[in-house]
């Protein structure tokens, strides 16, 4: 269905935004450095992900220990959490941003066999204010077998952060993925008394 493709091209955001998130490299106030970024820390992910010289154990080992050392995912957990975060004690709200964590790498993990063999190709970038990127990417199926579909566009927002460039958001297909994200959290949360 219409809803299963698009969840499917979500979740494919999803991992790549997260390999791109928050990689520390110096930053140049010009959109061809947003776009190198974007482009070698993507090609540098999926380098681990297609390394079938290893085992799958030590491929998600790599996998993981890449995604939480460039993710600064204490920001997207506190971000998701949205306004639940306000009343949840520090003991909480640790215990959260833990699970979020597990969830992550597990969610992305499980999306990656759905997509072997693709890679992204940056297209370009606009300027939305001083320091502030979006990079626009598409999907690329090397061996050409979409030849009749549209390509499949991701775009990353990219910030100049005291320097560096990160990574703060992507969209699929029009849809932002930390903001939609926070609004599942959100209501799941809500319907929970914020617990």
């Amino acid at each position: 269905s219409t809803m299963r493709h698009s969840w499917s091209l979500f979740a494919a955001g999803a991992v790549l935004m997260l390999l791109a998130f928050a990689a520390p490299v110096a930053a140049a106030a010009a959109p061809s450095a947003a776009e190198a970024f974007v482009q070698t820390n993507v090609d540098r992910g999926l380098g681990i992900l297609s390394n079938h010289r290893i085992t799958d154990d030590a491929r998600r080992e790599q996998f993981r220990d890449f995604l939480t050392g460039l993710t600064d995912i204490k920001r997207i957990a506190m971000f998701t959490l949205g306004n639940a975060r306000r009343t949840a004690s520090p003991a909480d709200v640790d215990s959260f941003i833990n699970a979020f964590r597990d969830y992550a790498v597990a969610v992305y993990e499980s999306r990656l066999n759905a997509y072997a063999g693709q890679s992204l190709k940056v297209t370009g970038s606009t300027e939305r204010a001083p320091g502030d990127f979006i990079v626009t990417t598409v999907l690329v199926d090397p061996l050409g077998q979409a030849k009749n579909q549209e390509p499949i566009e991701i775009d990353f927002r990219v910030l100049n952060d005291n320097g560096h460039l990160v990574v703060i958001d992507a969209s699929v297909v029009g849809v932002w993925l930390a903001i939609e994200e926070r609004d599942q959290f959100s209501s799941f949360l809500a319907q929970n008394n914020d617990s």
